[in-house]
């Protein structure tokens, strides 16, 4: 394949089969409705290529006992359209469906209803704790239907990450039936962005695919007192954060490494970025043993995704490398179910890249990036990776497989050796152990870094971003991790301890004399349960930190 990019024939909209039957929300549509015709007759028609013969070396003629599976429809991805606007009006003039006012804990509250608060607190039944929330179906001196009341918690501690979380959890409570308007007053216009984005992410939830949804995004939320110029950021960011989770909700007989590729081609066309697919063959030619040993046992093919976006031509370049396992069986070390039911999330390190790259190119940002999503199913079969294999990766280093089920790193080493040839500025994302979240619990990500200033710039981006990061170590007492009998390294720490450093320390081989950050997102990447600003599912994690990493990447340079 080669670049994706505009195509002369035009796009035109495709209809989608639509699971959800007559209740399905008009303000949603396919992002795969993007693509045009004659493209999705390649991924549904075309021939699979033909298995790399360095890809089955030793292992007999794949495609003789393994038919590939007919590649039918792409994957489709329901994302919300709603519209977001500012609006100067006095409060009790806005009319809306439903009217949010934040109430700090430790200040004294006067906006409308203020008798009501009062009432309120002294009563005990509202506090203006964080997250609380208290709704008035009836109110009066308002031209709103219905006001909800929400704690902020103390302004002293204000920051985006709690505005954020209070702005979505108003937007579950509201969003879980359906309403046309909802307006937000935004405490102060330097909130704009934190409000929005976080609406954003409490309107859009998981179970879109049964008869009935269960959350209605509403046609507009309307952002009283907020800053005009911070609209753009939020609309981006907004839609950059419901693709990352859609594609991270997305059933894996949907989502796998072609349909993948398809809805990033798809993005890019919206968006203006450049977007080139390589399929097996060029996968082959440019020497990633190491990617194609773990798409082995697979009948989907692999696929990986280059993306282009220069914001600041002959300026340096960031890059970006997303782990895409689109559904991770363990391989032949395979999972048990309860291991196993939630790896369709296995690719949300390739989802925040693709949609970070959609954020920074919606607004235009001046700055150049370098996105590398490495696209792969982990599978058994007859023809899958196997413990003792050694597989060779792009820059000519061999790994010793001791665990199928430590895949993602594997894919990881040809696609950072691709960026490193582009960059030397480089950031993976990846979720990668569960040993960071033995370590670190489910809402902070692990940082690895080679260069301790520039894991800094990354950790303070994650911060300025209102996510969570915390940096492990990696100095040179950790490097007998990986070390094998047989090969370069392994692909394994080889026991328990520090098994999440092992895996930064493996990316390290790959790098060369890049600077560069490994995220290890298994934790906060996606939700068991849901909690009061988070529904179940894929969360988007990292979406927003891209895009500050690239603003901050753009304003100081290298």
């Amino acid at each position: 394949m080669g670049l994706v990019g505009p195509e002369r024939g035009g796009v035109r909209a495709v209809r989608q089969a639509d699971a959800r039957g007559p209740d399905r929300q008009a303000g949603h549509r396919s992002l795969c409705s993007f693509v045009s015709q004659r493209r999705r007759q390649k991924v549904r028609r075309g021939r699979a290529p033909e298995r790399p013969e360095a890809g089955r070396r030793g292992r007999g003629d794949a495609e003789a006992v393994r038919p590939r599976h007919p590649v039918e429809e792409v994957a489709v991805l329901n994302l919300p359209q709603t519209q977001f606007e500012v609006s100067a009006e006095p409060l009790t003039a806005v009319r809306a469906d439903w009217l949010v006012l934040g109430v700090w804990l430790d200040q004294p509250y006067s906006g409308p209803g203020a008798e009501l608060v009062s009432k309120f607190r002294e009563g005990g039944d509202f506090g203006a704790k964080h997250l609380e929330l208290v709704p008035v179906l009836n109110p009066t001196g308002v031209a709103a239907a219905r006001v909800l009341f929400v704690g902020l918690g103390k302004r002293a501690d204000v920051k985006r990450a709690t505005l954020h979380d209070a702005a979505a959890a108003a937007a579950r409570h509201i969003t879980a039936k359906k309403f046309a308007t909802v307006a937000v007053a935004v405490p102060d216009p330097e909130f704009t962005l934190a409000v929005g984005v976080g609406l954003a992410q409490g309107s859009q939830g998981p179970g879109i695919r049964k008869g009935t949804p269960t959350r209605f995004a509403p046609e507009r939320f309307v952002l009283v007192g907020g800053a005009a110029d911070e609209l753009p950021r939020v609309r981006a960011e907004a839609r950059a954060l419901w693709l990352a989770r859609e594609l991270v909700n997305t059933p894996p007989r949907e989502l796998y490494p072609e349909t993948f590729a398809v809805a990033a081609a798809g993005a890019g066309r919206a968006a203006g970025f450049e977007v080139e697919v390589w399929d097996e063959s060029r996968i082959a030619a440019e020497r990633m043993g190491s990617l194609l040993g773990v798409a082995e046992g697979s009948a989907r093919p692999a696929r990986l995704a280059v993306l282009r976006y220069t914001g600041n031509p002959g300026g340096p370049v960031l890059g970006l490398v997303g782990k895409g396992v689109t559904f991770d069986s363990g391989g032949l070390s395979l999972k048990p179910s309860d291991g196993m039911v939630d790896m369709k999330c296995d690719m949300a390190g390739a989802a925040a890249v693709l949609a970070g790259v959609q954020a920074v190119a919606e607004l235009k940002l001046p700055v150049n990036l370098f996105g590398v999503l490495a696209l792969v199913e982990n599978m058994p079969s007859g023809t899958a990776l196997k413990l003792g294999d050694v597989l060779t990766a792009r820059n000519g280093k061999t790994i010793e497989v001791l665990n199928t089920d430590a895949e993602g790193r594997l894919i990881l080493a040809d696609a950072l050796c691709l960026a490193a040839e582009h960059t030397k500025f480089l950031v993976n994302f990846a979720t990668l152990t569960g040993a960071c979240m033995v370590a670190l619990g489910t809402e902070t990500s692990g940082l690895m870094t080679n260069n301790d200033a520039w894991g800094e710039q990354i950790l303070g981006a994650v911060a300025k971003a209102g996510e969570r990061a915390w940096k492990l170590p990696m100095d040179a007492s950790y490097d007998g991790l990986i070390k094998s009998k047989v090969a370069d390294m392994r692909n394994t720490g080889g026991g328990r301890w520090a098994g999440a450093i092992a895996g930064g320390k493996f990316l390290e081989q790959f790098v060369g004399d890049a600077k560069w950050a490994h995220l290890d997102i298994a934790g906060p990447s996606f939700a068991e349960g849901e909690s009061a600003a988070q529904d179940a599912g894929g969360t988007g994690c990292m979406v927003r930190s891209i895009v500050e990493m690239a603003r901050a990447f753009g304003e100081r340079g290298a």
